[in-house]
């Protein structure tokens, strides 16, 4: 049995139509449909959804994880949105908001324009080193957060440049002084 599969989605704030093998889901900052496929069904018990398979197969047990998991990021990114934060790292290097973009000076001899997709927002504090992304969709937050960190990696004799808030860094030792 699929471990990940077993678990219930909580739908707290979320209302959900079940039609066959559509989930429509209705939350205050998303909606939309989610197919699953032919091999599993849901079930509604005690304000908690949960995807079961028809049979029970050695197959049946990647599919049931993986649409589990996928379906839960949907009607909790429906309910409450996904943040994450993106941390600046060096001297100068800052983000500045403008309109749909967010300019980054990173140290380069230019300034980086970055459009922001839609249905992603994105906040800087005051300072300019601290990033936050918002939105209900997971995967297109995390390729935000992934694009802005490819703009500058982190070094890691400083540890200047870009970086997610929840990756670890790995610091390695400069030059020792000879004897």
């Amino acid at each position: 049995m699929s471990k990940i599969g077993r678990k219930p989605i909580k739908i707290d704030g979320v209302t959900l139509d079940i039609k066959g093998q559509e989930i429509h889901y209705k939350g205050p900052h998303a909606s939309g449909v989610y197919i699953l496929p032919e091999e599993l069904v849901t079930e509604v018990v005690d304000n908690q959804l949960f995807v079961k398979p028809k049979e029970k197969s050695r197959n049946v047990n990647r599919v049931w994880g993986l649409h589990r998991a996928l379906l839960a990021g949907k009607v909790e990114g429906s309910a409450k949105q996904f943040e994450r934060q993106v941390k600046i790292t060096g001297l100068g290097y800052k983000a500045i908001i403008k309109g749909r973009q967010v300019e980054f000076s990173l140290g380069y001899s230019h300034k980086i324009n970055f459009d922001v997709p839609e249905g992603v927002t994105v906040e800087v504090d005051k300072s300019g080193q601290l990033v936050t992304v918002k939105s209900a969709d997971k995967q297109a937050m995390g390729q935000v957060c992934g694009e802005f960190r490819l703009l500058r990696p982190t070094e890691p004799y400083k540890g200047t440049g870009v970086r997610v808030t929840t990756d670890i860094v790995i610091r390695k030792a400069g030059k020792a002084k000879g004897a």
